[in-house]
């Protein structure tokens, strides 16, 4: 196989992302998607979580695709919670008080956190869902605001990371870790294993 034939872009420009792909010891690229992530959002009744999250990777994955020979990996990641009108998507709060607002919303409470991944190469894709079960404790307002406050998590879906004291607001959390923070990793390699990109 060329080099070529090898060369892989990561559709993102998520620290965490790149982090978290750099521990498979794979030579890759950033590059970010040109993808409208929320134009989209009117589809995710139709679709449902699961196939709307894979909408989404393979959008952004379809965005690169074009301009390059290289296997674009892309990954979209959902927090969705269920109500009795059927799933709510979450999304990132962008302020300290909706931040804030969404974990009181989901303290003492199971949310989903769904991530699509696909990996693509001209006509060729290879895609999985990954999905995360998470109960959080009931906690109060003041620990949500001390914990908004310090680690402004304004910018993921759920208003936590996992990766710092965002783990004390949990009771239990059910699958894999690396997926939770944005790139499962062991659906990767599955995914990098059927393209003859690990061994």
């Amino acid at each position: 196989m060329s080099a070529e034939d090898q060369e892989l872009v990561l559709a993102s420009t998520s620290r965490w992302r790149a982090e978290l792909l750099a521990r498979l010891e794979l030579p890759f690229t950033s590059a970010a998607p040109r993808f409208d992530e929320r134009s989209e959002d009117h589809r995710f009744a139709e679709l449902g979580p699961r196939a709307f999250a894979l909408h989404l990777a393979r959008g952004k994955a379809q965005s690169l695709a074009a301009d390059s020979n290289a296997w674009i990996l892309a990954a979209d990641q959902l927090a969705v919670l269920d109500e009795p009108d059927g799933p709510t998507l979450l999304h990132k709060p962008g302020t300290a008080e909706r931040a804030i607002e969404q974990l009181m919303r989901l303290r003492g409470r199971t949310h989903q956190l769904i991530t699509a991944v696909v990996l693509t190469r001209g006509a060729t894709e290879h895609h999985e869902i990954d999905a995360q079960q998470l109960t959080m404790r009931s906690f109060s307002l003041a620990e949500a605001t001390a914990y908004v406050t310090k680690h402004q998590p304004l910018g993921s879906v759920g208003a936590y990371h996992i990766e710092d004291a965002g783990i004390r607001l949990f009771e239990r959390i059910e699958g894999d870790y690396t997926g939770i923070i944005g790139l499962p990793l062991l659906a990767v390699c599955r995914l990098l294993r059927a393209a003859r990109l690990l061994p």
